[in-house]
């Protein structure tokens, strides 16, 4: 199906906002050509026109350069953010792409349903979660965000909008999971969201000393637990290597929560939410401090497994209670590094890189372990594994550290994570990410002039030749 909006010329012209963005690690710097459209006709006048290159921006949680273009345009979308229908009976929602995921729980929580996959963080976009192919903490069981998007509609380069699906125009649904922004600008996406009984999670913390109980503790609770995820002490080493606390569990129904929760089982008191009101000073995250950090949280899970009932909030997005929270890492910014390992390899990779960050001195101060299943998609990140993702403050000798991870990851079939990455190389791309030339005959057809492009793509060469 094609459908081709009415244009307004005159919006192509409209004075765009002229600033410097960065992603959330703010790092890299980029200033750009900013422009707000509000309707759909707006934005295809603005694609269709004359002019530099573009790339569509969400809510710019996005760490790296996915969401900049440096000296060019960038369209934030977020102001297309309608709810335009949805069904009860199939749980079906059609919406803009400018929804995020908070407005999504904020409306339909309370009627008993709940996003099928989401990220560590609430506040990004429908549209740049498509791009990104974002995975949860229930992809071991569930997939990607992808898994359960039933079709989206997509603005090419000339203006027109196609939609896109697993039988109409696969080709371009599955370049554009995972694509970055690259093929086009999704304007709406059809999900089918998941019916709950309570927003409350029973399940377990799980207390694991060193990574090979991490993995025991994962694979022990794989079939029972539909969510899992791992804090993981990056400052550890020798034998207590990768200890962990392991966070697994279940949407409740009724019959298993207390009465007093069983009660109005879909509404949680908002908690109140701290706000981190400047940049720390630089040096503040160092060896010593992240390490003392470590300890203590470790120490506050002293039994070794303990029943336990979360709130969606305090299970899904810890984060998320921390306003502004990248500002911890001061005015450089950070580098959020996220790899994954074939499943055969993951273990080794886990070994080998955690003892590498340990012998640098550099611990993360956040670290997340989590468990993948199948996936499907051209450039999207999940493989069959485990996945590690860590932030480091930028320094003068970060960027030639995680070039020595990339090695690493490399040599065991792994690869890196782009909505996260800041700073990788071009050939180590291409090693990572084998069905590039298929992803870009299909960008090809789509955008044959690349007038959709960003930072991230020049830097490591992903456009046709």
């Amino acid at each position: 199906m094609t459908a081709t909006p009415t244009r307004i010329d005159s919006f192509a012209a409209a004075k765009p906002r002229h600033a410097v963005l960065s992603g959330w690690g703010r790092f890299p710097l980029s200033e750009s050509d900013i422009y707000r459209p509000e309707k759909i006709a707006e934005l295809q006048a603005l694609v269709s026109s004359n002019g530099a290159s573009l790339i569509a921006r969400g809510a710019g949680r996005a760490y790296g350069d996915a969401a900049l273009n440096d000296q060019n345009r960038v369209a934030d979308i977020q102001r297309l953010n309608r709810m335009l229908s949805f069904d009860p009976e199939t749980a079906l929602l059609r919406c803009e792409a400018g929804v995020t995921i908070a407005e999504i729980i904020d409306v339909f929580l309370p009627r008993g349903f709940f996003p099928p996959v989401t990220p560590g963080t609430r506040f990004v976009t429908l549209g740049g979660s498509i791009a990104a192919d974002v995975h949860g903490k229930n992809h071991h069981r569930d997939s990607s965000l992808a898994s359960h998007v039933t079709n989206f509609d997509l603005m090419l380069a000339s203006g027109e909008i196609w939609r896109c699906s697993r039988e109409e125009n696969p080709d371009l649904f599955w370049a554009t999971v995972g694509g970055m922004g690259l093929t086009g600008v999704i304007v709406e996406v059809e999900i089918r969201l998941r019916p709950v009984e309570s927003a409350y999670f029973n399940g377990e913390l799980i207390r694991a000393p060193n990574i090979d109980a991490a993995i025991e503790a994962f694979e022990r609770t794989d079939s029972e637990f539909g969510y899992s995820v791992a804090w993981i002490d990056c400052a550890s080493s020798k034998s207590s290597l990768g200890r962990s606390v392991l966070n697994v569990g279940n949407f409740a129904t009724l019959d298993t929560l207390p009465q007093n929760l069983a009660q109005d089982p879909l509404s949680v008191t908002p908690p109140i939410i701290p706000t981190v009101p400047f940049d720390l000073p630089g040096g503040t995250l160092n060896a010593l401090t992240v390490k003392a950090f470590n300890a203590v949280i470790y120490a506050l899970y002293r039994d070794t497994r303990a029943r336990t009932i979360f709130d969606w909030e305090s299970f899904f997005y810890p984060l998320d209670w921390i306003r502004s929270w990248n500002r911890i890492y001061g005015k450089r910014g950070f580098v959020q590094y996220q790899c994954v390992w074939p499943l055969a390899e993951s273990r080794a990779g886990l070994i080998e890189v955690l003892e590498a960050i340990s012998a640098s001195g550099r611990a993360s101060f956040l670290a997340v372990l989590k468990k993948f299943g199948a996936q499907d998609g051209m450039l999207s990140f999940p493989m069959p594994g485990y996945t590690l993702a860590l932030d480091f403050p930028v320094n003068d000798t970060l960027l030639e550290f995680l070039e020595t991870l990339d090695a690493m990851v490399l040599k065991r079939g792994g690869r890196v994570y782009l909505a996260k990455d800041a700073r990788m190389r071009p050939e180590t791309f291409r090693a990572m990410y084998p069905n590039l030339p298929q992803w870009q005959a299909a960008k090809a057809l789509a955008d044959p002039n690349n007038r959709f492009s960003s930072s991230l793509s020049r830097r490591l060469n992903m456009d046709p030749a």
